[in-house]
């Protein structure tokens, strides 16, 4: 289905929501690289990109050669090793299972935040982005834009940013952390713009716990109250949910 530019994909499960998702982003991305020598994506680190990570993983023809990868945010100050950090979650799950042209992190251990947030915005306006893979946090945020920061006209492409109470207990939620202490209050983030920039947009989004953010993301305003609701505007993006994600939207 259509919500406003967004289409819509319901599966049975995560796991064929996965599948169906690599399948597609797959027959994107080789198209693009039919048309132009270097592709540039920004992946998600989150649980519910495993199912997808794992399909696009093994997806074949793929020129991995020919991509750069970015991704979009990441804690600061936790340890470099730390099982938790978005560039160990992503290194585990997809940059070191295929061979690419280059792999960009954000640094969270940098001594200057601010000039590691240039550093960052440099290589994104040097690789303009072809591709999102993203998903929805259980308040809606899109990468870490909770609603209290989340800008759609920031001036910005990376910032730092303080994380709301929600969306640091989901990543306890998630398994992530023991408890709500644990989890960083701070993260750098790619902004609003730096993700709608793109030219495509997959959006991944399994489970019961993100049923309110779909369900806010496809009925309610486009607003910055559900920064995920920009999708809507996009004139390229796919949401992919399943049954459980899009229980609340599937029963109004």
């Amino acid at each position: 289905m259509k919500i406003d530019n967004l289409s819509v994909k319901i599966s049975e499960n995560r796991i064929s929501m996965g599948i169906q998702a690599a399948s597609e982003a797959a027959i994107c991305l080789k198209q693009l690289l039919k048309e132009k020598d270097i592709a540039n994506i920004i992946f998600a680190a989150a649980p519910s990109q495993n199912e997808f990570l794992d399909a696009l993983s093994q997806m074949e023809d793929i020129d991995w050669k020919r991509v750069n990868a970015f991704h979009m945010d990441e804690y600061i100050g936790l340890e470099k090793d730390a099982p938790q950090g978005f560039g160990n979650f992503l290194q585990r799950h997809i940059f070191s299972k295929v061979p690419f042209r280059n792999v960009f992190f954000l640094n969270g251990q940098a001594e200057n935040i601010q000039e590691a947030c240039r550093e960052y915005t440099s290589l994104l306006q040097n690789n303009p982005t072809d591709i999102v893979f993203m998903g929805i946090g259980e308040n809606g945020h899109i990468a870490f834009n909770d609603p209290h920061v989340a800008d759609f006209q920031d001036p910005h492409l990376v910032k730092v940013v303080d994380l709301d109470e929600k969306c640091r207990q989901q990543q306890v939620n998630d398994g992530c952390f023991a408890n709500i202490d644990k989890v960083p209050t701070h993260a750098l983030t790619l902004t609003v713009p730096a993700l709608y920039r793109a030219d495509y947009l997959f959006c991944i989004v399994p489970g019961k716990t993100k049923a309110w953010a779909v369900n806010e993301t496809l009925r309610g305003p486009v607003s910055p109250q559900c920064p995920a609701s920009i999708l809507r505007n996009h004139p390229h993006a796919t949401l992919y949910i399943d049954n459980d994600s899009s229980s609340i939207f599937m029963s109004k």
